[in-house]
């Protein structure tokens, strides 16, 4: 019996980290809630990201129509695996805008070379103003703007193919 005792702090340690483990594996839920979704986008002008696209202002989200715009930079690996995403995206009509962030020119043009451009404009936020002011925690992030500049959604993380739907489905909302 003494021996048990000796090894029970062991196994209460282990199937803690076995339940926190999963949680953080498989969370209840993946939706972070967002502050400013139902708040209209913080009001910014960026200069152009790239020479050949426009820059962005939050005056250009507010022009009757939903719109993405998405948080990215050419340094971020996750921006690599959601740009077949956004290109369905944009085939299919929606307007995509970018917000490129602490970012150079040359790398935009090459990263877009790479991986395809499905940006109607992209703004250079190059100290993250913009990102800091929607409180974005991170690259990428997406959120989904309405016709009169209201924040509808936030999509935290890359697009993945089985997020489509919801993002087309959030949109036609926004109407």
């Amino acid at each position: 019996m003494r021996k048990l005792l000796i090894w029970l702090p062991l196994a209460m340690f282990l199937a803690f980290m076995v339940v926190f483990a999963g949680g953080l594996i498989s969370p209840e839920s993946k939706t972070i809630p967002s502050k400013l979704v139902g708040k209209p986008m913080p009001q910014f002008a960026l200069p152009a990201g790239i020479a050949g696209k426009p820059g962005l202002s939050s005056a250009e989200l507010a022009n009757g129509q939903p719109h993405l715009v998405n948080i990215f930079a050419s340094w971020c690996i996750p921006c690599i695996q959601e740009a077949p995403q956004l290109a369905q995206l944009a085939q299919a009509g929606v307007p995509i805008y970018g917000i490129a962030i602490r970012d150079r020119p040359e790398d935009l043009g090459r990263f877009l070379a790479r991986n395809g451009d499905p940006y109607r404009a992209i703004g250079g936020d190059v100290n993250s103003s913009v990102q800091i002011a929607l409180g974005s925690s991170g690259v990428p992030e997406t959120f989904i703007v309405d016709g009169k500049g209201i924040i509808r959604r936030q999509h935290i993380g890359a697009i993945n193919p089985e997020d489509v739907p919801g993002l087309m489905s959030a949109l036609a909302a926004a109407k």
